[in-house]
């Protein structure tokens, strides 16, 4: 970028130059001030550094006069750096990225050494605007469900149940589904699964046949890896025709479980066996993704490889960022990191370059405020985030699950039912619904409704007994129930897993610690035996 200390304003200090650097560097000129703050002052001291970025802002303002409406828009969330007028010096010659700018803020040492290590990513800004890149998510189209017989009822009813799976599929962050239209208009020449590949660019295809047996309508569901025309997952169902439009709802709900497990399943297959640099570029999200809410701390770490694989090949995927994120935050969570601190900077730098990208994707937005919670406990700032996310995406499921935990966590219960259920009602795709269940066993411990929080728990624990904080409502309901023994049981499991946690450490950080429910979580760990 052409200096700002070219004859005509005098930008010397270092975090003011950073500022420029950081924002002409990003997509669109665009950075959340949460972003800047953390990169350049840390996270912590919240306070501090939000008031050391407005000084920042306001010393640049002074020195630029009126220019400094013209190149900078400050909000109260983002700042922006009008690109149009921002010339990028393409002469790097043999100088290192940003050398001479001492700064020493660990987020912002990672950024400008993940830079200096693929400078190739620079190449973009020299151009009028950025490539459009290709999803990180698998691909799936689903084909109209042929009628065998010809009748052209059974046409219609083959398209209309295919389109259903279509819209149903489509509400999964970790998918990339083809509109409706193009595999209708695919389905009209011969069915080819080279087809799908080439034409579609899938990389899976549900596809399948509907026919009459007397008074029943037989449904045979297929998925196909397009790549390798294998069928991951066959079913047959039947249905009465009387009725079918009725019943189908069933079905759907079924095959769209299936689709989503075995895709997940085939991605992780594919982690296991290969090295992540090996791995095709549609599985990569989704199998870090799924290992990520598995049970072993092996998988867990592979998940984060996974991840950050993704992200060197696709380093604007905002959607990367933000699970990244998210293996941070449950890493500090859950009791698994070494280095808390630093992982908790991490954290909040991957959901923030996520906004970056994306500022008002409502996925993005409920990672970075399920980071504040969990990991700052700035319970308005998640809240503003999960608000928003919501008003963006009435169905993005995982809002509505955070929502809710955070109204628990403010003992405000029904409305921590209300929106956990929900969020539960709208994630039938989700290769952990162990986690939804987890969750919603909070919000049912707000309300004192304890055997169904217990249910919750055996639930999650049936498909993943290592989450720790379902460990935890376990114990606290365990008590209220009047299951001592159970409680001191599940205690004691929960010491042999993090043997460095005690209740004092519950209390010092976790974000219902000062409100009636962390109290009474207290009174359970303590008569349990928690330290």
């Amino acid at each position: 970028m052409q200096s700002v200390q070219d004859g005509r304003y005098a930008i010397t200090g270092a975090k003011h130059r950073a500022i420029f650097a950081l924002l002409a560097t990003a997509p669109l000129g665009r950075r959340t001030r949460n972003f800047l703050q953390t990169t350049l002052w840390g996270t912590h001291c919240f306070d501090t550094g939000r008031q050391s970025l407005r000084r920042a802002l306001s010393d640049i303002k002074h020195i630029m006069g009126e220019d400094f409406a013209e190149l900078i828009d400050a909000t109260h969330a983002d700042i922006t750096l009008d690109l149009r007028k921002v010339r990028f010096d393409g002469r790097t010659g043999d100088g290192l990225f940003l050398d001479g700018i001492d700064i020493r803020e660990k987020g912002f040492v990672s950024w400008v050494d993940g830079i200096r290590t693929n400078p190739d990513q620079l190449g973009a800004l020299y151009g009028s605007s950025l490539v459009l890149r290709a999803p990180v998510q698998p691909v799936v189209a689903v084909l109209p469900f042929s009628a065998l017989g010809g009748d052209p009822i059974d046409v219609t009813l083959g398209d209309w149940f295919a389109e259903q799976i279509c819209r149903s599929l489509s509400r999964s962050r970790l998918l990339a589904v083809i509109s409706h239209l193009s595999g209708r208009e695919l389905v009209r020449q011969t069915i080819d699964i080279a087809a799908v590949r080439t034409k579609l660019r899938a990389d899976f295809c549900v596809m399948g046949s509907l026919r009459r047996e007397g008074a029943r309508v037989v449904l045979d569901a297929d998925l196909i890896d397009t790549t390798s025309s294998q069928i991951l997952w066959t079913e047959e169902y039947c249905l009465p025709a009387d009725n079918f439009t009725e019943r189908a709802g069933e079905v759907i709900q079924t095959i769209l479980s299936h689709v989503a497990s075995s895709i997940a399943e085939d991605a992780v297959r594919h982690a296991r066996q290969s090295d992540p640099t090996r791995i095709d570029s549609h599985r990569l999200l989704i199998a870090g993704v799924t290992l990520m809410h598995r049970r072993t701390l092996h998988e867990f770490a592979l998940a984060r490889s996974l991840l950050e694989e993704a992200l060197r090949r696709a380093p604007y995927a905002a959607e990367s960022h933000a699970w990244l994120g998210k293996w941070y935050v449950l890493s500090v969570f859950n009791g698994y990191s070494t280095d808390p601190d630093q992982e908790t900077s991490l954290a909040i730098d991957s959901t923030s370059r996520a906004l970056d990208l994306e500022p008002d994707d409502a996925f993005c937005l409920t990672i970075d405020g399920f980071a504040q919670n969990n990991l700052l406990r700035r319970h308005d700032l998640a809240a503003t985030r999960y608000d928003l996310a919501i008003e963006k995406s009435p169905s993005c499921s995982l809002a509505w699950l955070f929502r809710g935990v955070l109204h628990a966590f403010h003992d405000e219960g029904d409305q921590a039912v209300v929106a956990t259920e929900r969020a539960r009602r709208l994630s039938p795709l989700d290769p952990f619904g162990y986690y939804y269940d987890s969750l919603t066993a909070t919000a049912y411990l707000a309300t004192g409704d304890y055997e169904q929080a217990i249910e919750l728990v055996d639930r999650s624990f049936a498909i993943n007994d290592r989450h720790t904080s379902t460990l935890r409502t376990k114990i606290i309901a365990l008590h209220y129930l009047g299951r001592g023994t159970e409680a001191a049981k599940a205690a004691r499991e929960l010491m042999q897993r993090m043997p460095s946690f005690t209740v004092e450490s519950y209390r010092r950080t976790h974000p219902s610690a000062e409100f009636e429910i962390g109290r009474r979580a207290v009174v359970a760990l303590r008569a349990a035996g928690v330290p």
